[in-house]
């Protein structure tokens, strides 16, 4: 294919603005005390102790960012401390989806246990538990779970408050002109070089 024969149009470049994972985020999707508490007793898991959890983690922050804190900056220091709390938060918001998606699938499945004239989903054999048991089995282990990371992340996130003296936000990348490339903006400083 020659040049001259060559689409001319150059495909449009869509950048995408993802906002940061917030911690009321995190609580929405991930079991609270009570429920994790619940889940625990209806499926004789441990349970958690959750204001533990919490304080470990807020704790073993503030420890860290005393032994930081002659090496960094307040700024230093607040963009480190920024990083760690998103990554807390974060995984907890990914566990919470997940362990929200596990319900769903377990809610289904035992939707389907309901119906009588289906066959394929009547219980397994003896000694084994059915498919719909299995996933709600799975489902409160990822509460669980979710629950866990939930108070990982709120100890973190009152780490942060404490050692900043600030509330704790997502980082979003401030753009200086939204919507206009590098290339645009070094064509447009060219051009203007170049009166």
């Amino acid at each position: 294919m020659s040049s001259s024969t060559r689409s001319t149009k150059t495909k449009a470049r869509v950048v995408q603005l993802r906002k940061g994972t917030t911690l009321e985020m995190v609580r929405l999707c991930c079991p609270d005390g009570n429920q994790a508490s619940l889940i625990s007793e209806s499926f004789g898991l441990p349970v958690l102790d959750s204001d533990g959890i919490r304080e470990f983690h807020e704790r073993s922050l503030i420890e860290g960012a005393d032994t930081l804190s002659e090496g960094l900056s307040d700024k230093a220091m607040q963009i480190h401390l920024q990083r760690i709390v998103g990554s807390y938060v974060g995984s907890a918001y990914g566990a919470g989806q997940f362990y929200s998606k596990a319900v769903t699938e377990a809610k289904d499945a035992t939707a389907k246990l309901a119906n009588d004239t289906r066959d394929e989903d009547l219980d397994g054999p003896v000694g084994f538990d059915s498919k719909a048991q299995r996933k709600r089995e799975f489902a409160a282990d990822m509460g669980i779970q979710a629950h866990a990371l939930r108070m990982a992340a709120e100890g973190a996130v009152a780490a942060y408050e404490h050692v900043v003296g600030e509330s704790w936000k997502p980082y979003e990348r401030q753009t200086e002109n939204p919507g206009q490339t590098v290339n645009r903006q070094a064509a447009d400083l060219q051009m203007a070089a170049l009166g």
